[in-house]
């Protein structure tokens, strides 16, 4: 995402512990314009749009869902995990329902499990008229915090 000035714009919460928001630039879902809403424990929202983002035959391509789910998916489990811990994906599942062709998509990201060394959540991805385009599940293996990080 870009500011009016078209610099890059970090869009992930701050202080998420591991997080080197120094390479944002770099991040895919920066790349892909997908910006973070809201964050909480409990929810994470964020939005992605479907141009740019396209497979061959014009549609949202399933790998931006993917890219969406384990984005904000990640980042709930980060603001779950216990002090000193970090969260790295470990596995996704997507189910693509109808394809998005235009605008934006919406991803949530609410709790299944979450625990001291794992955390599980279901991430809906709806279109601009809400309707379901993609559902996900994403597990999170947490892992100590490299020193000094």
């Amino acid at each position: 995402m870009s500011d009016q000035r078209g610099e890059r714009v970090n869009t992930f919460p701050e202080n998420l512990p591991g997080i080197r928001y120094d390479l944002a630039d770099q991040f895919l879902p920066t790349k892909m314009g997908i910006e973070i809403v809201e964050w909480d424990p409990k929810r994470v929202v964020a939005t992605m749009p479907v141009a740019g983002n396209l497979q061959p035959y014009g549609l949202l391509h399933g790998g931006a869902n993917a890219t969406l789910a384990e984005t904000i998916g990640s980042v709930a489990a980060a603001l779950n995990a216990p002090e000193g811990r970090v969260a790295l994906g470990l596995e996704l599942s997507c189910t693509h329902h109808r394809a998005a062709r235009q605008g934006l998509v919406t991803g949530i990201a609410t709790p299944v499990h979450t625990g001291r060394s794992t955390s599980t959540f279901e991430i809906v991805i709806t279109d601009e008229d809400g309707k379901r385009t993609c559902t996900a599940r994403l597990t999170c293996v947490l892992r100590d915090a490299a020193p000094g990080a």
